[in-house]
């Protein structure tokens, strides 16, 4: 019954769900935080915030480990689709998050991920449910794309010799 009753979710979650999770100031106030980022680093950062899975993503309804596959799997299809792999470095991280089940996703690109491990990446995942938690969104997203800052500003910085181009939109994607 529980399976049927997270299709009805995702049917009843929608964009505006995000967008009222997330409002156009804090989504302003968050793409400013990520432009500042990074004119100090040569990495991309973005956040994406979906409210529900398609339901294609959802037949056959999944069990909790199928789901958390599939939650992987889809905010990888986001990493691709957002062109966050394609940075000159590559350095880009998307941070996701897929309101309906409450799951939270880092997606690092190869090159960063080689130099940050599993670990610090899984801990600012459980620092931003904490966060999202007890406090706003707005909070919480600033303080992971604070953590991810700090790992591409030692692995990546930008050190003036070389351009620093804004290669990815800064804007949060609320879907």
């Amino acid at each position: 019954m529980a399976r049927w009753g997270r299709l009805v979710r995702h049917l009843w979650w929608d964009e505006r769900a995000s967008r009222r999770w997330l409002d156009d100031a804090a989504a302003e106030r968050l793409r400013h935080r990520v432009a500042a980022s990074e004119a100090r680093h040569r990495g991309e950062i973005r956040v994406c915030v979906e409210a529900a899975l398609p339901l294609g993503w959802l037949w056959p309804p999944p069990d909790e480990a199928a789901l958390a596959a599939r939650v992987r799997e889809r905010a990888l299809a986001w990493f691709g689709r957002l062109c966050v792999w394609d940075t000159e470095d590559n350095a880009g991280v998307l941070i996701y998050l897929l309101l309906a089940e409450r799951a939270i996703e880092i997606v690092a690109d190869r090159a960063l991920a080689r130099r940050v491990p599993p670990a610090h990446w899984q801990a600012v995942v459980e620092r931003l449910r904490a966060g999202l938690q007890t406090a706003s969104p707005e909070a919480a997203l600033a303080g992971a794309i604070d953590a991810v800052d700090a790992w591409l500003c030692q692995h990546f910085p930008a050190d003036g010799q070389r351009p620093n181009p804004n290669e990815l939109p800064d804007a949060v994607v609320r879907a």
